[in-house]
């Protein structure tokens, strides 16, 4: 790696810092330089005295990615306790950090008589990630409840968005390369704890009895095609259980990938190839991943 002159910061900044711990995969290479900001200073004016040519990829729980085995180049960013505060606010509004995850975010609107935040319980990440995915689950989405975003671009500089100049679509926003977003504000509705409560239970009761979450996994491995479900196209080209070096098809849902104990990235990868493959030649239907894949091969 050429020699690279770093912005002096509070937080933690690492060279060839292995990523494999910090994705649900427990698999991938290092990242060239990781970043933890101790807070919004410190990411501001690191990222405005960074090379600019380096690039900056955030980084949440690591629940939707494939970090391949070559590792990452640039700048890993990833939010930590200072960006996990969740603060309800007046009319059912809810301010969240980048660095919070789905469940800080419905136990606390929960606790505070928000409603319409619960399906965020099914969504195993944080407010940055599912944020720019428009992640979603049970029948809801993030562009259901968006109000706003704080974004960090990669010169240093903090905007705030609207929901519509993200121009939500199906798992995608439009959102730029190496942003980064640090809070959101969500809309919900007046409602009791307790009922909010039992939609939790019920959800996290569904997520446990229908998906392999004891495992080594990534969530959700490819979009639903219209019209379709991505498990049944994968499960009716004959995939159940299908393993490709130490990564296998779950039995217990066909679209979840599971890194049985020593899968490489390449393994996982691969073996989601195949998958598309067999689909395509199964049904005809092109299976796009939803799973992100970062990094060098």
């Amino acid at each position: 790696m050429t020699q690279i002159t770093m912005p002096k910061v509070r937080g933690k900044l690492r060279r060839d810092a292995p990523l494999a711990k910090l994705v649900w995969f427990k698999a991938g290479g290092t990242a060239d330089w990781l970043f933890e900001p101790a807070d919004h200073d410190d990411l501001a004016g690191f990222l405005s005295e960074l090379d600019h040519k380096l690039p900056i990829m955030a980084l949440g729980l690591g629940s939707n990615m494939i970090v391949r085995d070559g590792g990452v180049s640039g700048v890993v960013i990833r939010l930590g306790k200072a960006f996990a505060k969740v603060e309800p606010r007046d009319d059912c509004e809810i301010v969240c950090g980048g660095g919070a995850s789905g469940i800080l975010v419905s136990s606390t609107a929960r606790d505070a008589g928000i409603a319409g935040l619960e399906f965020l319980r099914g969504i195993p990440g944080t407010v940055g990630g599912f944020v720019r995915m428009n992640g979603g689950a049970y029948g809801r989405e993030v562009a259901d409840i968006l109000i706003d975003c704080e974004i960090m671009f990669p010169c240093g500089k903090l905007s705030t968005v609207p929901a519509e100049e993200l121009a939500y679509s199906y798992r995608h926003s439009e959102l730029s390369k190496g942003a980064v977003v640090v809070s959101a504000r969500f809309q919900g509705e007046a409602g009791t704890p307790a009922a909010i409560g039992a939609e939790m239970d019920r959800i996290a009761k569904a997520r446990e009895e229908s998906q392999p979450l004891r495992t080594k996994t990534g969530g959700s491995t490819f979009k639903n095609p219209d019209g379709h479900k991505a498990w049944q196209l994968v499960d009716a080209a004959g995939c159940r259980g299908l393993t490709m070096g130490g990564a296998q098809v779950s039995e217990k849902h066909t679209n979840f990938l599971i890194n049985t104990g020593d899968a490489t990235s390449g393994d996982i990868e691969a073996l989601g190839e195949e998958v598309r493959r067999r689909v395509r030649e199964n049904s005809g239907v092109e299976l796009e991943w939803e799973i992100q894949r970062v990094g060098r091969k």
